[in-house]
């Protein structure tokens, strides 16, 4: 599950401790890190904090502007963007080293995931930063949701060809506008939209590199089983060796 960092920039509770009752709660928490709110200083401190509690998973990005939420006034940091952190993190965790070259005496360990989006314009600005964050030591991508299975094939082919090494991917499922209609025209709209959100999943899923899938519960958490449940996810499946391994 995905502990977010303040999303769309609206003030929420810290993600860190909300992770840790999450888990408490027998959930598997991901833990956002932005660098919107925050210098280089409070990010490797909050990362080493959250190791030592136990957090195992994290996902980094440059965070939503402030000015699209509830605190426009509010300061954009942006000390590290989104490959930074993942230096940042890889730093840490590989080099038992601050960004600053002080050494650290007991390096935290975690896996590191970034963010990616496959339906940028042109696809080539994307891939870019993509290969940029698994070179600096990404193992897993989560990306937006996906609404065209052909456009995301080739992006996911092209991260394949150009990252020279396995990087896990989660690709993102949500409702895109292209299926309103077909949602309008059912008699059950609720079923109709688990049905598309199922189909997605499935289709996603027999991809060669694609792992897993990130569900996007938007205003809608109860949605998260329904789903879940309707594509065979539930009892959670064991964990299988990569097709692109």
């Amino acid at each position: 599950m995905n502990v977010t960092d303040s999303n769309r920039a609206v003030a929420a509770m810290a993600a860190i401790p909300a992770a840790v009752i999450a888990r408490e709660a027998g959930v598997d928490p991901i833990v956002q890190i932005t660098g919107r709110d925050r210098n280089r200083i409070a990010l490797q401190a909050d990362v080493l904090g959250a190791a030592a509690l136990g957090i195992e998973h994290f996902v980094f990005m440059s965070g939503d502007d402030p000015k699209q939420g509830n605190h426009p006034d509010a300061v954009n940091v942006k000390d590290l963007d989104g490959i930074g952190l993942v230096k940042m993190a890889a730093s840490l965790r590989d080099k038992a080293q601050f960004l600053s070259g002080d050494e650290i005496k007991e390096p935290p360990q975690y896996t590191i995931g970034a963010t990616a989006s496959p339906f940028t314009k042109p696809m080539e600005s994307d891939l870019r930063k993509t290969t940029e964050k698994i070179a600096a030591g990404a193992d897993f991508l989560q990306t937006q949701p996906v609404f065209d299975l052909a456009t995301f094939s080739q992006w996911l082919a092209e991260v394949r060809r150009l990252a020279g090494r396995h990087v896990a991917v989660l690709a993102g499922v949500a409702l895109g506008t292209h299926v309103v209609e077909r949602i309008r025209a059912a008699e059950d709209q609720e079923g109709e939209g688990i049905a598309i959100a199922v189909e997605t999943a499935k289709s996603l899923r027999s991809l060669p590199g694609v792992n897993g899938i990130h569900l996007y519960a938007i205003e809608w958490p109860q949605g998260v089983t329904k789903v879940v449940r309707a594509a065979g996810l539930y009892p959670r499946p064991l964990l299988k060796e990569s097709k692109s391994a």
